[in-house]
């Protein structure tokens, strides 16, 4: 005979929200009794730590010498010392009205005070100067010191006296004549224009290359222009028949950057490969492949001492190189994005290197990094140059183009390129920048297919546009 049935009641559905929490609670009550158990304050480790902290927040204070400090307990009068933990006694010690004292911890106090003759647990007492009329904060007792930030020379702003357009593409490369009398762009157009500096006027345009020509140099020793393209083709091009008479080939992939050795006959590219060659101008022969970076190497420059060559690329290293035997001497790794442009000092030896992140300055030959400039651009900086005065300039992705000063790396004029009409605010990008020989004329490659021409103002003063300088409280370090 089957048994009386029992009737089961409906189970209710239940949310997954609902359900998350329930097993988000048992989780916690069943680790939260391992969790809570705690270990018992180690009285010695407390001891240890407290001096620690003591140590680096009073290391500055040095402490007077011990018939001073014995005087001072011993002195009557209303106590104002200030006890810090890890002194010996809790009772705050007695001192005379006209001086402020500061008790700290016996891991300040120097080994042969600590056996002298001061009774107890050694404490340094540090004083400061004062009248008993006067009652210092805590602040005061610390010595304030100056910033020893350089403050930053006033310099005039620099403003766009010309437009130049002629080019049929984004102007990705520019480089100046030793003579200072006429100046190269290269340009997505697959052309390089020469220009004449004074007038603006085109004097010459240079076909050959059959994809974008990004990089430029003119040689200060020979007749020869050198340009490089995404077509994976260096150039040298003979100024006095105005043609290319050599080609170096051995790039995998486009080049994005050249630079000319100033004491030796050699060429330095890099590219899409991360691999950046050296060329003997010459023969064509390839001396070195300097391979180590992980991406596209986007900026090298060369200097006569070592580090002889440096280059910087999108894997976010700067590399030196030591180009005797070809090897890297040293890798930067301050910056955290690709370091897209690079500028050497003319005259210094450090040069700054610009990346999304930060522009950063590094010493040379050791490349000890100095400081970051004082503000940021917020953009993917693709040029920066330097001129012998100090003036660097950096321009963006996003049209900016900032002028700095470079002993203080104080941010003096924040400019904007106005885009050539009938273009789109999006090619308001520089692309490349060149001081002229001078450093007076600055130069910028731009998106919107034109060439600006930037001069000082002679028109500004001192009253006109004041120095707005602000020493850094706390700038980063990397």
């Amino acid at each position: 005979m089957p048994g009386p049935t029992v009737e089961m009641e409906p189970i209710e559905p239940q949310s997954i929200k609902k359900l998350s929490f329930k097993s988000l609670k048992r989780t916690g009550d069943l680790f939260s009794p391992i969790h809570a158990q705690l270990a018992p304050p180690d009285p010695e480790s407390k001891k240890i730590r407290m001096n620690h902290k003591i140590n680096l927040e009073y290391q500055g204070i040095k402490s007077v010498p011990l018939q001073v400090s014995s005087a001072i307990k011993e002195a009557p009068g209303p106590s104002n010392i200030l006890a810090l933990p890890g002194s010996g006694d809790s009772s705050v010690s007695k001192k005379s009205g006209a001086q402020n004292a500061l008790v700290v911890g016996p891991s300040l106090q120097p080994k042969a005070q600590s056996d002298g003759g001061i009774s107890g647990k050694s404490t340094a007492l540090i004083t400061a100067p004062g009248s008993s009329e006067r009652n210092f904060s805590t602040s005061a007792i610390m010595e304030r010191i100056p910033s020893k930030w350089p403050r930053p020379a006033w310099r005039p702003p620099w403003k766009n006296y010309r437009v130049i357009s002629g080019h049929l593409g984004w102007v990705r490369s520019v480089a100046f004549d030793p003579s200072n009398l006429w100046f190269c762009t290269g340009s997505a157009d697959r052309t390089i224009k020469i220009w004449d500096v004074g007038s603006g006027r085109l004097k010459l345009t240079l076909t050959g290359h059959i994809e974008q020509v990004r990089g430029l140099a003119v040689s200060q020793r020979h007749t020869y222009m050198f340009s490089a393209g995404d077509d994976k083709m260096v150039k040298c091009w003979d100024l006095e028949q105005n043609k290319a008479v050599r080609s170096y080939h051995g790039h995998l992939s486009g080049v994005y950057c050249l630079a000319l050795h100033p004491t030796i006959d050699l060429l330095l590219t890099g590219g899409r490969d991360s691999v950046c060659r050296v060329w003997d101008i010459r023969t064509k022969v390839q001396v070195f492949a300097l391979s180590g970076h992980d991406n596209t190497v986007c900026s090298v420059f060369t200097r006569p001492t070592d580090p002889q060559v440096v280059t910087g690329s999108h894997d976010s290293t700067i590399k030196f190189w030591d180009l005797r035997y070809g090897k890297t001497m040293l890798t930067l790794t301050h910056h955290k994005k690709s370091v897209r442009a690079m500028a050497l000092h003319p005259t210094e030896h450090c040069f700054a290197s610009a990346s999304a992140d930060n522009i950063k300055k590094f010493n040379l030959p050791k490349g000890e990094f100095l400081h970051n400039m004082l503000s940021q651009q917020k953009t993917i900086i693709n040029a920066m140059a330097v001129n012998e005065d100090g003036v660097m300039a950096t321009g963006g992705d996003n049209g900016s183009l900032w002028f700095w000063d470079w002993k203080s790396g104080h941010n003096f004029q924040q400019a904007q390129t106005i885009v050539q009409p009938g273009s789109l605010d999006s090619e308001a990008g520089i692309y490349a920048a060149c001081y002229d020989i001078t450093g007076t004329r600055l130069v910028t490659c731009e998106a919107d297919k034109t060439i600006k021409m930037w001069k000082e103002d002679e028109d500004a003063t001192p009253e006109t546009h004041p120095l707005n300088f602000k020493p850094p409280k706390d700038i980063r370090r990397f």
